[in-house]
């Protein structure tokens, strides 16, 4: 294939256009994007498409793929004072989830717009004897980072989880002043524009309070949380079918809420049912897994006979020992255009009974404004070593290559054994055609809301939570008390994409376990792009730079670079890390150690520290850009600016800026109050892609649009007196324009 499209462009805009079947000159508005305490409140806007917002996870993982210290105590580089910086981005934005193990790193400092908020946690006042002599630890100050939004590890088991937003307009930074076990992970989006948020951004600071209502929903949680004045489907049936359907609805509707209930005595029989629900008459259904995972667990097995086994905001499972039931609840809200059908399948006949309850309101916002709800289930009873599981890949799913949409949670066991071990594995996520991964987790239990493996125990909270699984395999009870699962919902700090969305999880710390996964990822997703693909520019091809009229007069002649993306570890190691389940441990492994599982390839570019200029191609119909460059990023902190030529004036249109490098530094010392001990790593990981953001305001009504980036000298020092081992240039190996777009969705083609 081709890798420049110039030729191609009219052909798209030619398409884009009789697709939108817009009047000239008034493209539709697009929806508000609730940001903020907004994406809290209003939260039944779950489904609505995202144009011009990306989402990133960045964390302190084992830069070489591994699992260094559990994926602790790896840091962008270091200022003087012990300031340890873990997360540095530029833009405007919003941190909208912050977790670490513990109160490991505290203090920390949010540095907003270039002004430090300093927060600790109870712990960091004597971290050497917290576990003893802590047993409710709070955030300090308490006022912006209160329950149930913000929880401390007395009440986790293991982890520090932040949901308070915190609103940037330029910068943020995370500073760790402690590095003994500083591990963390933080999900923050950026936007191509303020037009269409709920609110303006404004610089977050300490004195800012969640909301009453906030708060109010969050204690909610466990609870029928949807509207209760609205049309409502009422029925019990028997079991006495393999597949039976519950209902279905034949006008444009939204389902607020999907109740069941079951039998106590029944319910762990009815576990593996599967719910099915199939949106607008679809060939495939759009909801098919096991009725426990659905809900949230791995099983309805409840050994301490709890009353919330799960106590989700959108998904729940209540235990009422009085009136011998198990109340199941689904609140995430699921809109489709013509029809809807809800099945059980998968039955084995019999005289049990079952009720439920659909609760749905019409639907009201054009078809292209919202998605329909998916929770799609995979069984992993065997594992490939070295290689991801694959929760999720949209392309391809209900016979549709290109989604758009946002991906919203998980729910998933991880072990039939109880073998906890492997909760090392990483998350790792890629959306729309992204070669390396924006979201990148320190392991598999940190996903799920805790640290250390939650110490083994049980918990549930309305975002994430650990609800089975017994402390050891010698403690188990019984079979099902073997089953360990954990789930974690999305909702203010959601991924969206617009094309494609594949999400990955390690097996074990370097996929080498062996255990018997299961999973259901909730997402939201039409079957039409929101962004598109319109040019791609490949440096050092003379025929692409030429097409592009690319013009970089400092730039250094064409490179050469042999290496690799993150995506996990290099070669089979002779060991598994950690302990468990593992493939080292099955005969045939050795013929594996040494073995290559990612081979470095090569991809060729230049580096500047001057400015570059070129011509990339767009539809008129255009919402903004994402500008996505692949780059070296063994040149550090890689800054420019970014200007658009508009019509004789050049405009700046931001900061374009990567922090870091593939050189970092390791601190792991052993006591808890001691200065870091910085160890410089460098991996073998080279290339990594990275995006920014062009406002429609620039693009808006243009085929194409040429573009300057000006490097910006960046002396940052990987620690005080140790430099980088190269200085800070640009690098370009390619630039990929992507256009954002009204989807070209039509219900009426399911």
């Amino acid at each position: 294939m081709s890798r420049f499209f110039l030729s191609s462009v009219l052909g798209i805009t030619m398409a884009v256009c009789m697709s939108l079947s817009i009047r000239a000159n008034e493209p539709p508005a697009l929806p508000v994007i609730p940001v903020g305490f907004d994406a809290y409140t209003m939260w039944d806007k779950w489904p609505q498409q995202r144009i011009g917002v990306r989402a990133y996870m960045r964390s302190t993982y084992d830069r070489d793929g591994g699992n260094r210290t559990a994926d602790a105590s790896h840091f962008l580089f270091g200022d003087p004072l012990e300031q340890n910086i873990t997360l540095d981005v530029k833009g405007k934005g919003i941190l909208y989830f912050f977790r670490t193990n513990h109160w490991h790193g505290s203090p920390w400092h949010f540095v907003v717009d270039g002004l430090s908020n300093l927060v600790r946690e109870t712990a960091t006042l004597d971290p050497v004897d917290a576990k003893r002599k802590w047993s409710n630890t709070i955030f300090l100050p308490p006022e912006p980072f209160p329950e149930p939004l913000c929880w401390t590890w007395s009440t986790t088991h293991g982890a520090n989880l932040i949901w308070h937003p915190m609103m940037f307009t330029e910068s943020f930074r995370i500073i760790y002043e402690r590095t003994c076990y500083g591990t963390g992970y933080y999900i923050y989006h950026l936007f191509n524009s303020e037009k269409n948020l709920s609110q303006p951004l404004k610089a977050w600071d300490l004195r800012q309070v969640p909301p009453p209502e906030v708060l109010d929903l969050l204690n909610r949680a466990g609870t029928d949380i949807a509207p209760k004045n609205i049309a409502k489907i009422e029925n019990k049936v028997t079991l006495d079918r393999e597949t039976i359907t519950l209902a279905e609805i034949n006008s444009p509707a939204v389902v607020r809420a999907f109740k069941m209930t079951l039998s106590l005595d029944e319910a762990i029989n009815l576990e593996r049912i599967h719910l099915r629900a199939t949106w607008d008459g679809a060939k495939y259904p759009s909801i098919d897994a096991p009725l426990c995972l659905f809900f949230g667990a791995g099983t309805f097995y409840n050994r301490e006979e709890t009353e919330f086994f799960v106590k989700g905001l959108p998904i729940n499972i209540r235990f009422d020992y009085e009136a011998k039931t198990v109340e199941l609840g689904c609140y995430y809200p699921m809109p489709f255009f013509k029809s809807a059908k809800f099945e059980l399948t998968g039955i084995t006949p019999s005289t049990t009974e079952v009720s439920y309850e659909i609760r749905h309101e019409p639907l009201t916002v054009p078809a292209w404004q919202t998605s329909y709800f998916h929770a799609t289930y995979k069984d992993f009873p065997e594992q490939v070593p070295g290689k991801d599981m694959v929760w999720l890949d949209t392309k391809g799913i209900e016979g549709h290559d290109e989604w758009s949409g946002s991906f919203v949670g998980t729910s998933f066991i991880f072990s039939h054994s109880g073998d906890l071990w492997t909760l090392e594995g990483d998350p790792r996520f890629f959306f729309d055609d992204s070669r390396g991964p924006q979201g990148y987790g320190t392991g598999t239990e940190e996903w799920g809301g805790g640290g250390d493996f939650w110490g083994g125990l049980n918990m549930t909270l309305p975002l994430v939570g650990h609800p089975c699984g017994s402390r050891t395999v010698a403690s188990a009870k019984n079979e099902k008390d073997l089953i360990q699962s954990a789930y974690r919902f999305l909702l203010a700090d959601l991924m969206p994409f617009g094309r494609r969305a594949v999400i990955c999880f390690e097996h074990g710390a370097e996929n080498l376990s062996v255990e018997h996964y299961e999973t259901v990822t909730y997402w939201y997703g039409i079957p039409a792009p929101s962004l598109i693909k319109t040019d791609e520019l490949d440096i050092g091809n003379p025929q692409s730079e030429r097409a592009h009229n690319y013009h970089s007069p400092d730039a250094s002649e064409v490179e050469t670079i042999l290496s690799r993306y993150e995506l996990g570890i290099d070669t089979f190691p002779e060991r598994a890390w950690g302990r468990g389940k593992n493939v080292d441990q099955l005969p045939g492994y050795s013929e594996l150690v040494g073995k290559e599982v990612f081979p470095a390839h090569e991809e060729y570019g230049r580096h500047t520290a001057g400015t570059s200029e070129f011509t990339v191609a767009l539809v008129p119909e255009n919402r903004g850009v994402m500008l996505r460059r692949t780059l070296d990023y063994s040149f550090p902190n890689q800054t420019a600016e970014v200007s658009v030529l508009v019509g004789s004036e050049w405009q700046s249109v931001g900061i374009w800026y990567l922090a870091g490098s593939n050189t970092c530094y390791h601190s792991r010392p052993n006591d808890e109050l001691a200065l870091r001990t910085p160890t410089v790593m460098t991996s073998n990981r080279r290339f990594r892609d990275d995006e920014f953001l062009l406002p429609p305001e620039v693009s808006e009504g243009r085929d194409s649009i040429r573009i300057r980036i000006r490097a910006i000298e960046n002396n940052q020092e990987l620690l005080p007196g140790v430099p980088f081992p190269k200085p800070s240039r640009w690098s370009e190996i390619k630039y990929e324009a992507y256009c954002y777009v009204i989807p070209n969705f039509d219900p009426s083609q399911r």
